[in-house]
């Protein structure tokens, strides 16, 4: 039982590893020897869990998409109005990039460059998938605007990433009000105007 531990553990070092040093020196800055020294690993361990580093980099962005979207709809009900449901999960996505800055902050690097290969990236939307069923159920309702998923994304939870990005830096502080704002934003920007 301490071995499988033991080799649990420096599995999630290299996760860990990867994600931070991911998101200070970006993927090609990020070779394997610094993840391993990083994770206090030897080199030749990174192989024992991963292919190679396009494997490791796309492993760890599934498992923190994963992280991400069971946090995001932990107190999400699909029997919810449309307004409540998308509030309940957009206000749980905030406090995720607000609590889980690093996490948040590496999936946003992954979605903004070219690192993680096209069928992960693919599986990783497939974790969003209550949310894409609730703006679905909403546009066939007439709540939300018949758009495409993408640009609902784009003005509603996009957002977010800024806001946490400038917070990180110092240049913005969050509090509640600037949320309630944010989030009355994110829903008249995506509500048909009825």
């Amino acid at each position: 039982m301490a071995k499988l531990q033991k080799s649990i553990d420096k599995r999630n070092a290299l996760i860990k590893a990867t994600i931070g040093l991911v998101i200070n020196n970006g993927f090609h800055a990020t070779p394997m020897s610094k993840i391993a020294k990083m994770a206090e690993v030897s080199p030749a361990t990174i192989y024992l869990y991963f292919e190679n580093k396009q494997d490791l980099v796309n492993k760890t962005y599934i498992e923190v998409k994963a992280d991400y979207t069971k946090y995001a709809f932990a107190t999400f009900d699909e029997t919810m109005s449309v307004e409540e449901g998308f509030e309940t999960i957009w206000k749980r996505i905030a406090a995720f990039k607000l609590k889980e800055c690093e996490n948040a902050m590496f999936l946003a690097q992954c979605d903004n460059a070219p690192m993680i290969d096209a069928p992960i990236r693919q599986e990783g939307i497939k974790h969003l998938q209550p949310l894409l069923d609730l703006w679905e159920r909403g546009k066939t309702e007439g709540i939300i605007k018949p758009i495409s998923d993408y640009l609902l994304y784009a003005y509603t939870i996009t957002p977010l990433s800024f806001l946490m990005i400038s917070q990180n830096r110092g240049d913005f502080k969050l509090d509640e009000t600037h949320l309630e704002e944010a989030y009355q934003s994110a829903w008249s920007s995506i509500k048909t105007s009825k």
